[in-house]
């Protein structure tokens, strides 16, 4: 099976805990990951020019966003396809896309909430509704990640974890703020055949000072979820008609 490293990163407009805009930090702070996608929240609409075709040509990869540009983007080293932004009300949004690993399909949602309880709450209602995660057309597996603006334990997180499973690793999971890191706002989330084999959080002094957040990487692989019987279990008798 192929596995590939996928990175959710909320850049924060690309200022530092310093106040000071340095892409350079941004950018070797996802260069450390060696991630095949990169999951990119926080970025203004005003660093676009900027910002996405610095970064893209250095890291060797594409850029995959909606043409009403926002705040997430996807940069990628495999072919996207679907790529389509979804509002979620009050300042949030979703970023979906599909990528094909080894013949098999992935859903990737990058998302970004708001802080406010009330606003948030009603965020995740509209990413469980029927145009997003409640689609049923959405029968491949689905990895959800992100920033989920939250900071002990914020409203819609039951009916989330009802849907979808959280991931968990690793075992101290905090990525803001960056310099004292003790909330887990950036995570993922799964539904249907794939799994996460490993998940990192890069704490290194450069990834505190790049931004607020820290980046999380997961090395996901996509699982054949049919059922099969080997050959060699099969008999080689001939068919036969049940009674009835």
């Amino acid at each position: 099976m192929i596995t590939t490293r996928i990175m959710t990163y909320n850049v924060q407009r690309c200022r530092g805990t310093d106040g000071q805009p340095n892409l350079d930090r941004i950018l070797h702070t996802i260069a450390d990951a060696a991630a095949d996608i990169v999951a990119i929240q926080g970025l203004s609409q005003a660093n676009h020019a900027d910002v996405l075709p610095y970064l893209a040509e250095r890291l060797g990869s594409k850029v995959y966003r909606d043409v009403t540009c926002g705040d997430l983007v996807f940069l990628s080293h495999l072919p996207m396809r679907g790529v389509q932004r979804f509002d979620l009300g009050y300042g949030g949004g979703v970023l979906r896309a599909d990528v094909d690993l080894g013949g098999r399909r992935l859903h990737l949602l990058n998302v970004c909430l708001d802080t406010f309880p009330r606003f948030r709450r009603q965020q995740i209602e509209t990413l469980l509704g029927p145009e997003l995660l409640g689609n049923p057309s959405l029968v491949c597996p689905v990895l959800l990640l992100g920033d989920f603006a939250d900071f002990i334990w914020g409203p819609g997180n039951l009916e989330l974890g009802s849907i979808l499973r959280r991931v968990h690793k690793p075992f101290w999971r905090a990525t803001y703020p960056s310099l004292y890191p003790l909330f887990d706002r950036d995570r993922a989330y799964l539904r249907g055949g794939v799994r996460v084999l490993d998940a990192s959080i890069n704490r290194s002094i450069l990834a505190r000072q790049a931004s607020k957040h820290l980046p999380l990487t997961l090395t996901v692989q996509v699982c054949d979820t049919q059922r099969s019987i080997p050959l060699p279990c099969l008999t080689g008798r001939r068919m036969e008609a049940a009674p009835g």
